[in-house]
């Protein structure tokens, strides 16, 4: 019984650390319910697994390859359907918009008001006032992008008009456009192959990262040759 255990004891760490290999070089912040769900789900089958006499070591083994490659497939699926993201790992939400609040979306994110308002005190804001966009991210936490006002003076800022605020969009990732951004922000591809062209980017495959907002343009990094 006694090596039984063991054996099914050292299988539950090789599955962890096949989990965390799985899930990649992520912090605990960025984990997305979906990734929680399904490392508390392993966790509750070595659990059972590890003291019950009637399961085998063979029926562990199993069980975590199966779960492991369940796992795995899902992965790949939401990495080359960017359409399957939002439904399996949830996709960020608008919950401040220039400034106004949107209930719905605070609403359909189960949030409260004072839950919001504590959130903001974690991120050292004590007023939503000073909050030009609040945005939910997949994991729970929430991003700020603050008011041009509430920004700390500096040095440079006292000769210069600061620059208004603005959202940031991933437009290309891993050489991908993404097309859900795009019909966010009312663009086309042909809209974004033009104005990368007229920047000398004719092949967008190549390009690992870009992003795009109103104010700034492009922000292009990495590319896939140099990877």
């Amino acid at each position: 019984m006694a090596t039984s255990m063991t054996i099914k004891i050292i299988c539950g760490l090789l599955a962890l650390l096949i989990v965390v290999r799985l899930l990649g070089k992520k912090e605990l912040s960025q984990i997305t319910p979906f990734d929680f769900v399904y490392i508390l789900v392993l966790g509750g089958l070595l659990e059972e697994s590890v003291y019950d006499d009637k399961v085998t070591v063979w029926q562990v083994l199993a069980a975590i390859v199966l779960w492991s490659l369940l796992i795995y497939s899902i992965e790949k699926i939401v990495q080359k359907f960017d359409k399957t993201r939002p439904a399996v790992k949830g996709e960020p939400t608008v919950i401040i918009h220039d400034g106004e609040l949107d209930i719905k979306a605070l609403k359909k994110n189960k949030l409260e008001s004072e839950q919001l308002r504590t959130m903001l005190r974690q991120q050292g804001i004590f007023s939503i006032n000073e909050v030009k966009y609040g945005i939910i991210e997949p994991s729970g936490q929430l991003s700020v992008l603050e008011h041009e006002r509430s920004v700390p003076v500096t040095a440079e800022m006292l000769s210069i008009q600061p620059k208004e605020a603005a959202l940031s969009y991933l437009v290309i990732d891993e050489g991908k456009i993404v097309g859900t951004t795009l019909e966010k922000i009312g663009k086309s591809e042909t809209w974004l192959k033009s104005e990368l062209a007229k920047l000398g980017y004719t092949e967008i495959s190549k390009i690992y990262y870009a992003e795009w907002s109103k104010n700034d343009g492009f922000t292009i990094r990495g590319m896939m040759n140099e990877a």
